[in-house]
């Protein structure tokens, strides 16, 4: 997989990528990441990048000719190794690399350029799982006032927000949306259930089902799919901790009772901090009744 990431200030992510996870991805091969100065792409001795709105108003808006310039630039390769492919019959895996098509012809399927922006749609975990399955993703980063429109009507895929704020620019987006999506590409994480048993994660099985609940080996877990909603409060040693005490059930090795008790834990933590959340999770019976329970106890 691959990221673009179109900015004003490229030395930016050399702190969020490298270190940890990212770091990782990037030097085994898994991910691709490359910055692109927008200032490279204006034609003016200042490199004049913005400015001021049409209509009036504070501030200054990123101007599009940079932006569409270096865009076209990505299109350039696309349209260059097209012409190769002919000749050469590149390995289609390294084509699909590479390119990057106009927004007429794009394959949403495997490519996607986002336009970052406080306008722009919820970035959840999955609009994350939706871009893990992409062969590239080029990222905008919004600054100043805003960008203009014609970015996002002629260029961009999607425009996506991180949350219901305003950042001074797009780049602290840009990291967010990358270490999401990288963490859900196979093999980036130590364990292939660690992206599933955690908060917004998939759900278990059916309930009901033979496997409801085990390992593939038919043993009890104690872990529990979070299915959309916050994950369980988690502990670890030492048990006693300036006198606080874990839960006593963690520590009685009954898988399933653990499981259960995760679960009434990760819907008391929903409900208290994001009660949004259940109205459109799969929530079970038991769960329901737990949660009529919690709420009857609320002041």
């Amino acid at each position: 997989m691959r990221f673009d990431i179109l900015t004003l200030f490229p030395d930016f992510f050399s702190g969020p990528l490298n270190y940890g996870i990212l770091s990782r991805a990037i030097a085994t091969g898994t991910v691709q990441i490359a910055t692109h100065d927008l200032r490279a792409f204006t034609h003016d001795r200042h490199r004049t990048v913005d400015d001021r709105p049409f209509g009036g108003g504070e501030g200054m808006v990123l101007k599009p000719q940079p932006i569409f310039e270096c865009i076209e630039s990505l299109e350039q390769k696309y349209k260059e190794n097209n012409i190769n492919q002919l000749h050469t019959r590149k390995n289609e895996c390294n084509k699909s690399i590479i390119e990057i098509a106009p927004k007429s012809t794009r394959d949403t399927s495997r490519h996607s350029v986002i336009l970052l922006s406080a306008q722009g749609k919820p970035f959840t975990q999955a609009t994350a799982h939706h871009l893990a399955t992409l062969d590239r993703v080029v990222l905008i980063c919004g600054r100043y006032e805003g960008v203009d429109e014609r970015v996002n009507d002629l260029l961009a895929d999607q425009e996506i927000s991180i949350g219901d704020y305003v950042l001074s620019g797009g780049e602290l987006a840009a990291a967010v949306v990358i270490d999401a999506t990288v963490r859900l590409l196979p093999g980036v994480l130590g364990h292939e259930d660690s992206n599933r048993f955690e908060s917004f994660g998939a759900a278990d099985v059916q309930p009901n089902d033979p496997a409801d609940g085990k390992t593939p080996d038919g043993v009890p877990r104690s872990t529990h799919g979070s299915g959309g909603i916050l994950d369980y409060p988690q502990y670890t040693r030492p048990a006693n901790f300036r006198g606080a005490v874990i839960p006593e059930i963690l520590t009685g090795g009954d898988h399933l009772a653990i499981r259960r008790w995760r679960r009434q834990a990760a819907l008391e933590k929903t409900l208290r901090n994001r009660p949004d959340l259940l109205a459109r999770a799969p929530l079970t019976e038991e769960d329901r009744s737990y949660l009529a329970t919690l709420q009857a106890s609320l002041p």
